[in-house]
């Protein structure tokens, strides 16, 4: 069995922002390296990183930077849909910079990439280092359309077999989960389908491979879905409002302190 030289987790960072640099400058006025500085080396530690691995790093690199700019496209589309759906959102820099979500997604779309083409583990490490800045966790195989924004994000989980269409918010606490988790079913789809123009609200869980959201409908907070549901649907828990009256009112049997 041929040894892997594994890269370190500062190896990861150093390569992800240096993409995220190219793609989106901040105009640091401390960082002296021109672009095509900056490109060339940023080639080269790919290439390091993708040979370590076992991958074709020779021909890997460039066939991903000579598609960068349609990432980069893609990832635009995502920040300008970020941008129409955050009443605090005042520009497509504010997006590019600052949002977790927008990072994530970055994140996402170049490991997606890679791991079609197909590179080995690198794309995993590229979303685990997403996960622990953000606490979003996508495999990068699962399929997401563009647009796509998330919004807040923290502890959303989106799995390997997931499909989301176009033009589908997700709120923080979401997960597109599997029904079991058994290695046997690691082959098939167990992840949900998830339509355009849909809306997951915070914390609803939405699980197995056989579950479709039908386009345009809205899953509420804290919903849990193992079924599938129609286009234009909208789903959601009563809850109950019970007011205190100091005269007739009884304490609930199931009262924990």
């Amino acid at each position: 069995m041929n040894s892997l030289n594994i890269p370190d987790q500062k190896s990861i960072r150093k390569l992800v922002t240096g993409i995220f640099e190219l793609l989106f400058p901040s105009g640091d006025p401390e960082k002296e390296k021109t672009a095509d500085e900056k490109l060339i080396l940023i080639q080269e530690q790919m290439k390091v990183l993708v040979t370590g691995l076992g991958g074709e790093g020779e021909t890997i690199v460039p066939l991903f930077f000579r598609d960068l700019p349609g990432i980069r496209s893609l990832l635009l589309e995502d920040a300008g849909f970020i941008l129409a759906s955050d009443p605090a959102a005042t520009s497509l820099t504010e997006v590019t910079a600052i949002y977790p979500g927008f990072f994530a997604i970055f994140c996402y779309r170049i490991a997606h990439y890679l791991a079609l083409l197909p590179v080995t583990l690198l794309p995993r490490m590229i979303t685990e280092y997403a996960h622990r800045i953000t606490g979003i966790d996508i495999h990068p195989l699962a399929r997401i359309g563009t647009p796509f924004s998330i919004d807040h994000g923290t502890g959303i989980v989106i799995g390997e077999t997931a499909e989301i269409g176009t033009h589908v918010k997700i709120y923080q606490g979401v997960t597109l989960g599997a029904l079991s988790v058994d290695k046997s079913t690691a082959s098939r789809k167990r992840h949900p389908t998830i339509e355009d123009h849909v809306i997951l609200y915070a914390g609803c869980t939405i699980l197995g491979g056989e579950t479709v959201v039908g386009r345009n409908s809205v899953i509420g907070g804290n919903v849990w879905l193992t079924e599938s549901i129609r286009p234009w649907s909208v789903v959601y828990h009563k809850s109950e409002i019970i007011v205190r009256d100091h005269k007739d009112y009884e304490e609930p049997v199931n009262f924990i302190i």
